[in-house]
């Protein structure tokens, strides 16, 4: 099991306070994904689903072939296409010093939102997203 990617799971709002069992397991069912720099790592409108948690180096996300912003260790990407199976919103290429991420298949992860701990936790955090947006209308 990847010390490194337990650690990274542990600080990501999708996935904090789960038990340290289920994120043991969730390590295990994934798979660590190295890529040079420039390489894609999703193709925006691919169909294509799963989580990417950033280890080390660093992303460049684009929408409709304009660069928005970067990833950096810590930040993750592809749990809503995860979740719901939709297209990809953007697409993401390794930085300039490559990237290293944690993946988590929507296949892989499908058993794990049966668990009640594991959906009370992501429901939790994609509320709290919603309130944020909400908010954010309102000002």
């Amino acid at each position: 099991m990847s010390y490194h990617a337990r650690k990274a799971l542990e600080q990501i709002d999708i996935f904090a306070g789960l038990p340290g069992d289920v994120l043991n397991e969730l390590v295990q069912r994934g798979t660590t994904l190295t890529l040079v720099a420039g390489q894609r790592v999703v193709e925006q409108g691919a169909v294509d689903a799963g989580l990417q948690v950033v280890l080390d180096g660093s992303a460049d996300v684009s929408v409709n072939g304009i660069t928005r912003h970067s990833l950096e260790p810590g930040s993750y990407f592809g749990e809503i296409s995860m979740i719901d199976g939709l297209p990809r919103s953007a697409s993401i290429a390794a930085g300039p010093n490559g990237l290293t991420t944690f993946a988590l298949s929507t296949l892989a992860f499908a058993p794990m939102l049966e668990r009640p701990e594991v959906s009370r936790v992501l429901m939790k955090a994609l509320c709290a997203r919603l309130r944020e947006v909400e908010a954010a209308q309102r000002q």
